[in-house]
């Protein structure tokens, strides 16, 4: 059995690991390179590997950097089922497809340049076809399920906690009458965050592979961050200045929109006070992610449940405006009151934040607010690090606006939490790879775990590759997965007793609807919520079902 790392090695972007075990080769991701000009031709490289020999594929989850070379790899041979949650499988097709037309367009502006210049022309890395080809290969599955993949292969997703349908992914691979679990732990979220369950605790395995993003940071509470967010619109709408928010379409966006729903809905005295500041989500692909959130109520927390079923949409309120042309985009800086703006992308590389830097970044009334990780040799990265001039469309822009960054809205777990999750495996793995971090990240989160647990972890550095030794007897392994099985069995049902409860409400609530005069927009939301949560039951029940069986 042998790993060879092929992205995501040396950076935070990237993420694709190749292994070769029990007869067939797999990848876990296959995700665009993202940052400065050096890490950007990495895409154009051809692959350590033939694509057209890899049997099949795991997603962990819809981020572009761990999707977003699948219709390349498609492209050039691959044609193996791509794993992933259902979650997931809706979230890819929305960023890929985003990032055909991404590509297009930037081959199709080079090309201008070219023509001119008398230089030869580029084709895109691949085209909006090219993706919409590659969404066939994929093959959704739900949270918790054991899913044989071949006759030596078997996986596990669990919640990671990260994004909508983000994994942690469990690997059963038996070889000569043994069986080798490897965990690979995609990104890790952070626990207690709105919207999302937190990361599932994974107790045993025998070789993980880990991001390490922030190995060497410790994050801002949340709800600081967010009394900080507060603080800042407040001041910046006294001196008639714009709050722009570069900002992950998938996560961030959405959970932004969670919490300027608590300021606009439930809290009277600043509703009162930013009564007049409006709010726009100005990204289509946003737009389109926050439809697929609405659209999965099923691996929501409880807390997004509970107010889903009271009648609040936690992702939307009064001052929402969602932008989709490029017309009414242009209309967003025509208008000189005081507003706030999110738009992709999150590290300013592309999209239409880049249009709202150029013309709010010069003018010190306004405030920019990164909520998210910024890589180095991008353009937020660029500016969190103290430039006083950006670039954007050929212009030099002074850099006056006040420039903030609030790490409590990361989606990704700090050096604690990351540490905290370490912490779960019942008998340490013989060994952890530490991948998805620059190299002061990784190799500080290595001397941690050394000093905090008295383990040395593997900082992988390149295109590494390593033999792995088989695990446990099959025997061993199964009376594992049994009893782990069992568990979840325990916690599956009680979800569904949770979501059948939920249920009940719901359809008192649809009843009072017909005594009580509620708006037909709000009857509509009910019925809608009552399919999805139904769907969910279902699919609940049926693994359930499913998994008794497995065990006797």
């Amino acid at each position: 059995m042998k790993i060879m790392f092929c992205g995501a090695s040396e950076e935070v972007t990237g993420s694709c690991h190749l292994i070769t075990a029990g007869g067939y080769k797999f990848l876990i991701d296959c995700g665009q390179f993202q940052g400065s000009k050096t890490l950007v031709e990495k895409n154009y490289e051809p692959f350590p590997f033939d694509p057209a020999e890899i049997d099949f594929m795991i997603l962990s989850h819809a981020h572009i950097d761990h999707c977003g070379r699948i219709p390349l790899l498609v492209k050039h041979g691959f044609n193996g089922k791509i794993y992933c949650t259902d979650a997931t499988a809706d979230l890819a097709s929305v960023m890929l497809e985003d990032a055909g037309h991404i590509q297009e367009s930037e081959a199709e502006r080079k090309n201008r340049k070219n023509e001119r210049a008398g230089r030869p022309l580029v084709e895109p890395l691949y085209t909006v076809q090219d993706a919409i080809d590659s969404l066939k290969n994929i093959e959704p599955v739900l949270y918790d399920q054991l899913v044989e993949v071949n006759d030596s292969i078997r996986i596990v997703f669990n919640d990671a906690g990260h994004i909508l349908g983000s994994s942690i992914v469990e690997i059963f691979v038996e070889e000569e009458g043994k069986v080798s679990k490897i965990v690979f732990s995609g990104d890790i979220g952070v626990k207690g965050r709105p919207i999302l369950r937190d990361p599932k605790i994974i107790k045993k395995a025998d070789y993980v592979i880990m991001e390490t993003t922030y190995g060497n940071r410790l994050h801002e509470e949340n709800q600081k961050s967010v009394m900080a967010l507060i603080d800042i619109v407040r001041k910046t709408v006294k001196r008639g200045g714009n709050v722009v928010i570069p900002s992950f379409a998938v996560g961030r966006t959405q959970e932004l929109l969670y919490e300027f729903n608590k300021i606009y809905d439930h809290t009277p005295s600043l509703r009162e006070e930013l009564k007049n500041m409006k709010v726009y989500v100005d990204s289509p692909m946003s737009v389109k992610a926050t439809e697929v959130f609405l659209k999965n109520a099923q691996v929501y927390d409880e807390e997004m449940k509970e107010l889903i079923v009271a009648g609040d949409n936690p992702l939307d309120f009064e001052n929402l405006n969602f932008t989709l042309s490029t017309a009414a985009s242009r209309a967003i800086n025509e208008d000189k009151n005081p507003k706030i703006i999110i738009a992709a992308s999150g590290m300013c590389d592309a999209g239409r934040i880049r249009h709202h830097l150029k013309h709010n970044l010069w003018n010190p009334k306004n405030s920019i607010v990164f909520v998210g990780y910024q890589a180095k040799g991008t353009l937020g990265g660029h500016i969190l690090g103290g430039a006083k001039t950006a670039r954007l469309f050929g212009e030099d822009i002074a850099i006056n606006a006040e420039i903030y960054n609030l790490e409590g809205f990361s989606g990704h777990a700090d050096r604690d939490g990351l540490l905290e999750w370490l912490k779960g495996f019942q008998m340490f793995p013989k060994q952890i790879f530490l991948v998805h971090g620059e190299p002061e990240a990784k190799y500080a989160f290595q001397e941690y775990v050394k000093g905090e647990l008295g383990y040395e972890c593997t900082v992988v550095d390149g295109n590494s590759e390593y033999e792995l030794e088989t695990g446990e007897h099959v025997t061993e392994i199964y009376e594992q997965i049994v009893e782990d099985k069992e568990e979840e069995i325990v916690e599956i049902r009680d979800r569904i007793a949770g979501i059948e409860d939920i249920l009940d409400n719901i359809l008192r609530n649809a009843d009072l609807a017909v005594t009580d005069d509620l708006s037909a927009k709000r009857v509509s939301e009910i019925k809608n919520i009552l399919l999805e949560l139904e769907k969910s039951t279902y699919k609940l029940g049926a693994i359930a079902t499913e998994e008794d069986r497995k065990v006797e």
